[in-house]
């Protein structure tokens, strides 16, 4: 079984939209969550991640970054082992 992977997101985010497209091509199923004036769900995010920016991914609850941390780990050839919560 795959772990649950979720993206906290804003509406106008290009970055988001990145970050979805690289997930769906390996087959990731994605929850999004849009934090767009949700300023709660913002201050929960900074919290959790120690971060105020979006796009964060969740995978199995721990939190792997944004984009370019997702693209730091596909480049380094582990971010399929991350999404099969090795």
């Amino acid at each position: 079984m795959t772990p649950d992977v979720v993206m906290y997101r804003t509406r106008l985010c290009p970055y988001c939209l990145l970050a979805k497209r690289l997930l769906e091509n390996k087959g990731v199923e994605l929850t999004e969550v849009d934090v767009s004036g949700n300023y709660d769900k913002r201050r929960w995010l900074l919290e959790a991640t120690g971060r105020r920016t979006v796009p964060q991914i969740f995978v199995a609850g721990r939190p792997i970054g944004g984009y370019d941390d997702l693209c730091r780990l596909e480049r380094a050839g582990k971010l399929d082992r991350v999404l099969k919560g090795e």
